[in-house]
């Protein structure tokens, strides 16, 4: 499949892979140039605001000095 740059930069996606990829107006997309070269486009169909909540907070909040104990104890480990 071809897509043509215009004079702004813009490009249309083929119908078939904006079916293919459930794309519609407003959504956006994510480009990853690839060591090889290759460029990769992933769609981005959520906010990472949509995120928030997903982990549940911890039951008990560790202090610096607790964290930079354990941190100690794993690089001596």
């Amino acid at each position: 499949m071809l897509a043509t740059i215009t004079s702004k930069g813009q490009i249309t996606l083929p119908a078939a892979i904006r079916n293919m990829l459930r794309l519609h107006a407003g959504d956006k997309l994510d480009f990853f140039v690839r060591d090889n070269g290759h460029i990769e486009c992933v769609p981005i169909k959520e906010s990472p605001t949509a995120l928030k909540g997903m982990v549940p907070k911890p039951s008990k909040v560790a202090t610096l000095a607790e964290m930079d104990n354990a941190i100690a104890q794993g690089a001596a480990e």
